[in-house]
Parts: C-alpha cells; sequence; structure tokens
C-alpha cells in the first residue's frame, strides 16, 4: 500500500488554442491563461520533429505518434492506478507488457504529493500537469513515467529534464516544499527499464529559462509584434 500526503493543489481546466495548451489559473476574481509546459518544450524541439516526419512521411509519422500516444497514456492509467492502490484497469497487452517492466521501480515510492495533479507558476508564465512527486528511495523527487521502444541516451532527453525542473519549480512556488532530484523511469518494449536521475535542478532551470524565451519570441514573430 502506498501512503498519499495531504497537499493542497488546485484543480485547473485546460484549453487548446491554435494547437497551444492552456491552463485557466486564478487571479484575483478573473482567470488568466498560462502556457502548458509540454507545450514549450515541443516547441523547443519543433525542428527534430519537423525533419523526422519529413524523413518518414506524414502517414508514417502520423501512425508511430498515434502508436506512442495511446501505449503511453495506457501505462500512465496503470501506474496511476497502481499507486492509487486501485485494481488495474484492462488494457492493451503493450501496455500490461510495460507496466510488468515498470513495476520494480515502483517499489522505490512512497509518500506521494502529487499524482496527475495540476501545478502553476505565475512568475514563469507556465502551468502543467505532473505524473508524480513522492519519495524515491527515500528522497523526495519529482518523477515521469515514459515509455520507449528502446533506451534512450541521456543526451536525448534533456527536454524531460527541463520539464521536471518546471515541475519543481511550480510545486515550490505552490506548496514552499523543494524537491530533492528529478526521476525519469523510462519502460521499454524491449524489455528494459532505465531510471534517469539528476540532482543538478539549477542546471534545467537555467534552460527552463531559455526555452519559455524562446517560446515567447518565436509566439511574438509568429503573430506579427
Amino acid at each position: 500500500m502506498f501512503n498519499h500526503v495531504d497537499t493542497s493543489l488546485p484543480q485547473l481546466d485546460r484549453e487548446t488554442i491554435d494547437g497551444v495548451r492552456y491552463y485557466k489559473i486564478p487571479d484575483g476574481d478573473e482567470l488568466m491563461k498560462l502556457v502548458s509546459i509540454t507545450s514549450v518544450t515541443s516547441h523547443h524541439n519543433k525542428h527534430i520533429f519537423e525533419e523526422w516526419r519529413r524523413k518518414v512521411g506524414e502517414e508514417e509519422a502520423n501512425r508511430v505518434n498515434k502508436q506512442a500516444t495511446t501505449r503511453g497514456t495506457d501505462l500512465h492509467s496503470l501506474v496511476e492506478c497502481h499507486l492509487l492502490n486501485q485494481d488495474l484497469p484492462d488494457k492493451s497487452l503493450i501496455a500490461k507488457h510495460l507496466f510488468k517492466i515498470i513495476s520494480p521501480e515502483l517499489k522505490n515510492i512512497n509518500n506521494i504529493y502529487a499524482l496527475e495533479s495540476s501545478l502553476y507558476s505565475k512568475q514563469l508564465g507556465i502551468a502543467g500537469t505532473v505524473d508524480c512527486i513522492a519519495e524515491y528511495k527515500g528522497e523526495l523527487a519529482i518523477i515521469d513515467f515514459k515509455t520507449s521502444k528502446k533506451a534512450k541516451p541521456r543526451a536525448w532527453i534533456e527536454h524531460y529534464f527541463v520539464q521536471a525542473a518546471a515541475y519543481a519549480c511550480m510545486f515550490y512556488e505552490l506548496t514552499g516544499i523543494p524537491a530533492k532530484k528529478l526521476v525519469i523511469l523510462m519502460a521499454c518494449e524491449d524489455g528494459d527499464c532505465v531510471v534517469y536521475e539528476e540532482y543538478d535542478k539549477m542546471k534545467y532551470m537555467k534552460l527552463l529559462t531559455h526555452y519559455i524565451k524562446d517560446f515567447i519570441e518565436s509566439k511574438l514573430k509568429e503573430y506579427g509584434k
């Protein structure tokens, strides 16, 4: 049984405008819209995916994206139910396979502060939904669950850590509680579960400011301002 820590976090509505996701944040008697950190990190790597799409073709790219999205969503559902001490829903065979692969690492998680929870930072102008904030091997961590065909080199997942660092900033702004580290748990179809840990949060927080600046400058150019 996983222990859950009572943490007061907001429930936020989302909407998508011109392909960009926004969260509606309380601001006095009004609502303000903050861009999703996922949209910010996706924009930063946009050129990589555009080049890949040109290489494999639109039809194949759409097929692979749909498969990866379904795979990831199903695994997240299984992990969330497991960490909530609930019975597991019936999902695809590949999702069940990936859950079996990641399950041993889930035993290192306890004292869960947030699970699929909305977060935001007015200071940074961003918001998002964090996979999990909990103790991992006894240290409070921002935890992201990822799926892949096979393990990715650490150099390829900078944006994963930038996103996790963003959640650390949001969580601290809302609660005053600092996360000790960033953890990416990647379940791979080839049977591996790779754990990427990072203690140098400041490194990725600095990169986060560059990601946000790049996103804002791009949108200003797009709207001709």
